[in-house]
């Protein structure tokens, strides 16, 4: 067996304990919740990349986290369920929109207040959302014209030019 200089054990040693501090980084800010707060609903078309431990913002701050999501089997919608922090009181008039955090970022459950003087109580539900956008749809549609107000080119022969 080769002898190892004191100088390799120590670059090792360093290394691990690097490697062991973003190991620790990671899993103390994975899934952070902000704290106790209470529970409310929001119930939306599509929620696409949503889930669960993703971010409630309003105005870009964190405010809460998504607990949960399921099918509605009555409407057939996807049921959010989220917590929000007490000290945030959110309007009847609220409104919910799953937003994306940048082109290829994460999605979170963005919140709007209203102008409602009456609030939310826990265990109430947001009634105005916006579900998710799938981009690749639109993307899709947008390369390849896919559009009803799109005129239909007339189909021409073998070297013709479509005109008579």
């Amino acid at each position: 067996m080769a002898r190892h200089s004191a100088i390799e054990i120590a670059t090792g040693a360093a290394i691990l304990l690097v490697a062991g501090g973003f190991l620790v980084y990671a899993i103390a800010n994975t899934g952070q919740h902000v704290g106790s707060g209470y529970t409310l609903h929001a119930q939306f078309d599509h929620a696409d990349g949503l889930g669960s431990g993703a971010e409630v913002r309003i105005a870009g701050v964190k405010i809460g986290s998504v607990d949960s999501i399921r099918l509605n089997t009555k409407t057939y919608q996807a049921d959010v369920a989220f917590t929000v922090q007490h000290d945030v009181a959110l309007t009847t008039d609220s409104s919910a929109t799953i937003s994306t955090d940048g082109l290829l970022g994460g999605k979170y459950l963005a919140l709007a207040t209203g102008g409602d003087e009456a609030v939310l109580k826990p265990g109430g539900t947001i009634t105005i959302t916006q579900g998710s956008v799938n981009l690749e749809a639109l993307l899709g549609k947008y390369i390849f014209g896919a559009t009803k107000d799109t005129p239909a080119k007339p189909a021409t022969g073998q070297g013709g030019s479509g005109l008579k």
